[in-house]
Parts: C-alpha cells; sequence; structure tokens
C-alpha cells in the first residue's frame, strides 16, 4: 500500500521524505504509527519535535526511530564530506562563519573536524582557544593528529608555525602546506571537515577544487554591493571547476540597537538576490552583533559560548541545512520504495 509517510514535507529542506528516500520502514500497530526513518543530515535533538510535527500531519500517535546517516563520500581520507567555506573578499566574516557552522554540526550530532585552508592568515587557533606554541602530536612518524577544541578536530598552520610566524611563500609553496594539512592529518573518520578558506579566487581554491573531493562549497557575504560581486565572482570560479554551490550565508545582516529598533547597515536582502540569481538556498542571515566578535576573539565561539542564545540556535540550524544540501544533492538519484503497513 502507498506510504503516508512519505508525503512528510521535510523540516529542514521542504522536500518530502519519499522524494529524499528517508522512510526504512512504516506500519500502523496497535493504534500507532511506528516510523524509522534515516536521514542526511545530523539530527540531535529533532526526535521530539518531528515526531509531534508527523503525528499532526497524520492526525495519529506515532512512534518515530528517527538517525542520522550522511551519504557516501567520495574522499579517500578519513576526513568525511569536504565542506568549504569561502568568499570573494576578506572581511566578511567567513572564518567565523566557519568555525560556528563546524561546532553546529557537532551540537547537531555529526563528527566534525575544522581545517584551516588560509595558509598565510591562519585563525582557527585562536578562534578555537588553542594556546599559541600547542603543536599537534606526530602519528607513525609521518601524520599529524589534528587537536581537539570544544568537540571537533582541527588543524591549521598556526598549529604548525605560530600565530606570529608569517609564511613568506610564494603560491606553490602554500599550496603543497595546504595538501599536507589535508592528507597527512590523521583525521578520526569524520562525516564532514570543514574548510575554512581564504578569502578571493586564488591558488589555494584551485588546489582544493582539483587535488580533493570537495562535496560542495558555502559562500559567505555581506548585503552590500561590493561585497555581493565578489561573492559572485567566488561562484563563478567554484561552478568552472563542478563543485556544487550549497548555498549563500549573509553576515552583517541587520544590527538591533538597545532600544529594538533593527536597522540594515549595509544593505537588505542582497545574499537573497544572489541565492535566487543562482538557483541556491540562502541557508541563513546573521546580525552585525559585537557578542559574536567578542566571543570568537576569547576562543569560545557563539555556538558554544552560549548554546541557547538566538545566534546559536540559528548557527545550528544553518549548519543542519549546510549538510541537507549536501544530501540533496547526492540523493539525485531516484530513492528506493519504503514499506508501509496498516494494521487497520
Amino acid at each position: 500500500m502507498a506510504n503516508p509517510i512519505d508525503s512528510f514535507p521535510d523540516p529542514v529542506l521542504g522536500v518530502t521524505w519519499g522524494e529524499l528516500g528517508a522512510v526504512r520502514r512504516a506500519a500502523r500497530l496497535d493504534e500507532r504509527w511506528h516510523i524509522d526513518a534515516v536521514l542526511g543530515y545530523p539530527v540531535g535533538g529533532l526526535g521530539e519535535p518531528y515526531t509531534r510535527a508527523l503525528s499532526e500531519a497524520l492526525n495519529d500517535a506515532v512512534t518515530l526511530d528517527l538517525t542520522f546517516a550522511p551519504p557516501p563520500s567520495r574522499n579517500t581520507t578519513r576526513a568525511g564530506h569536504l565542506i568549504a567555506v569561502a568568499s570573494g573578499k576578506g572581511g566578511v566574516g567567513k572564518s567565523t562563519t566557519a568555525v560556528n557552522l563546524a561546532l553546529g554540526l557537532d551540537r547537531a550530532g555529526a563528527k566534525t573536524g575544522i581545517l584551516d585552508a588560509d595558509i598565510y592568515g591562519p585563525s582557527q587557533g585562536m578562534m578555537l582557544g588553542i594556546p599559541d606554541g600547542r603543536r599537534p602530536e606526530i602519528r607513525d612518524q609521518r601524520l599529524f593528529v589534528p587537536i581537539r577544541a570544544h568537540g571537533i578536530e582541527a588543524m591549521s598552520m598556526s598549529m604548525l608555525s605560530g600565530e606570529r610566524t608569517p609564511m613568506v611563500w610564494r603560491g606553490p609553496m602554500a599550496s603543497g602546506a595546504l595538501r599536507q594539512l589535508l592528507e597527512q592529518t590523521d583525521w578520526g573518520g569524520l562525516d564532514y571537515l570543514v574548510v575554512d578558506m581564504p578569502p578571493g579566487t586564488g591558488d589555494i581554491q584551485l588546489t582544493l577544487s582539483q587535488q580533493a573531493a570537495v562535496s560542495g562549497v558555502v559562500i559567505v557575504t555581506t548585503p552590500q554591493d561590493i561585497a555581493l560581486l565578489d561573492a559572485r565572482k567566488g561562484i563563478e570560479m567554484f561552478q568552472k571547476v563542478d563543485i556544487p554551490i550549497l548555498g549563500i550565508v549573509e553576515n552583517m545582516s541587520w544590527f538591533e540597537c538597545g532600544c529594538g529598533e533593527v536597522h540594515h547597515l549595509f544593505g537588505e536582502g542582497g545574499g537573497a538576490r544572489v541565492a535566487e540569481e543562482y538557483g541556491v538556498e540562502l541557508l541563513g542571515a546573521f546580525p552585525l552583533d559585537p557578542r559574536i566578535r567578542q566571543s570568537t576573539d576569547a576562543g569560545s565561539p557563539t555556538v558554544v559560548a552560549d548554546e541557547t542564545s538566538q545566534v546559536a540556535t540559528l548557527y545550528v540550524d544553518c549548519a543542519r541545512r549546510v549538510a541537507g544540501a549536501l544530501w540533496r544533492n547526492a540523493a539525485g538519484t531516484a530513492p528506493l520504495p519504503s514499506i508501509a503497513m496498516d494494521d487497520k
């Protein structure tokens, strides 16, 4: 018989579970639905709200077994899916977005790491509160052991050279360093590795796109026209090398003063316009909030500094949408039919 659960719209992706092939089994027994569903984005904390949503959609009692299984990765290392976080220009909050997305994926239930690919200006060590001078251990005389911070694995050039040591290297040397950081780090069987890219469209971007199986890229911008112009350049570059654009993140979207009035200091709706122009999703919009900067500078990014805050919740929701967009891309083939049984 037809499975009514297949018509349930996924709350993160907005498409039905039938289209995603999410329902493994569904049976109505003892006057309630028993549903076994597997989603391709992390589901930590979603069991109860999804049970309620299904119960309302079916107008029936529901028992839900909800699990997370990311789609298979083409990456040959143990780093899982590589998610590049990139921007066309500096100063748009790309690194802050990258670290909070990595922490958001972790808090949502995925095993996550972060690779600081900004060889010339690494910042993730400081953002994660890793003391300057702490070095990764070496395993088997050839592999770096990533440093754990706030529950995620991290690797950055700043952990090998010091935060104040400049990398006075030509492009090929920086590209070689990136390959070493990616391939010679003993990642611990991750679901996702968030890669914090340097700004622009140069050697590092080309090296990553040509040398690694990148599952998708998140483009970070602000609403102002000059940032949007550079964001388009970034999108065009990744499209030329056949890396899927998972979506757009807009930073500094608004500022809320102490009186509660909201101001759009850098324009309004720019990220949404670029997302619509390229047929991708606006994954999230974040305020210009001094607390985001303060917590990150203190080595405790927003997602861990105040887990219950509105901004931390926005980051976790955005992280789920990033993982969901990746899953949706991977689930482009027709899903297997699910089985439904009704004791009526």
